[in-house]
């Protein structure tokens, strides 16, 4: 957040520089208006992460068992697999939040807050996206290997435990890091509901000052160092993943 901050700051002068009917001493922190209007956007960052991250954390794990269930050899368990991939990519994440949080509560005669209902709602979507990355992430381990583990006398569980899913983690994780940027992104949606993310506080204090423009492109701005920080720490774990794999072989 502090390097996010920092980046607004430098670019909101060169901004404020640009001529026409632009107002962008609203952003400028050389003046008082502009680093409290500044402040208010940042504060959101907090909350558009813990979204995204427990969102991801979420789907993960619904994505890896329907996943499983795809590979059972109960026909049950395999329909439901294919129902709720199909299902649910075929749901807009907009549409599913605002049934979660209007609908769901009736159905269910429950409570859900803002943060509950739009990480059940994005984490139901994209987990069927993640149980198909998982799947073919799976299947693509050499059936040597699942021989292999066989034949030592694993158990199934023990087999997919140790064997089959740290190769099939390693594949899949480029095409996981996609999808959490994509989390993250469709994070902004759940400002319908009122969760006081980045576009949420962006939408407020477009009302409150008139300056559309110069607010969501700041917001751009926002999400843009975000994805980035998220893109150089995804790389870092592929190459620390490379490279512990590099040392088992040789070794």
């Amino acid at each position: 957040m502090a390097r996010a901050l920092l980046l607004m700051m430098a670019l909101a002068p060169l901004l404020a520089a640009c001529g026409g009917n632009w107002a962008w001493h609203v952003v400028d922190p050389r003046d008082a208006r502009g680093q409290a209007n500044l402040g208010f956007l940042v504060s959101g960052f907090w909350a558009t992460v813990s979204l995204s991250l427990a969102t991801m954390v979420l789907s993960l794990v619904l994505g890896l068992a329907v996943a499983m269930m795809g590979m059972s050899r109960m026909a049950p368990l395999r329909w439901f697999n294919r129902g709720y991939v199909e299902l649910f990519r075929a749901i807009p994440i907009l549409v599913m939040i605002l049934w979660v949080f209007y609908g769901l509560p009736v159905v269910l005669d429950i409570r859900l807050d803002v943060f509950v209902a739009a990480m059940l709602a994005i984490a139901i979507c994209d987990s069927a996206f993640e149980a198909e990355i998982f799947r073919a992430g799976i299947q693509s381990v050499e059936r040597g290997q699942r021989e292999a583990a066989m034949a030592l006398g694993l158990s199934p569980w023990q087999r997919m435990r140790f064997v089959i899913l740290p190769q099939a983690i390693r594949r899949v994780l480029p095409p996981i890091a996609n999808q959490f940027i994509y989390v993250v992104k469709m994070s902004s949606l759940a400002s319908v509901i009122g969760y006081q993310e980045l576009t949420r506080k962006a939408n407020e204090l477009v009302v409150t000052v008139f300056r559309p423009l110069e607010i969501y492109t700041i917001l751009i701005l926002e999400y843009l160092v975000l994805i980035l920080l998220i893109s150089a720490a995804v790389r870092w774990l592929e190459r620390r993943m490379q490279a512990d794999q590099s040392i088992r072989t040789t070794n």
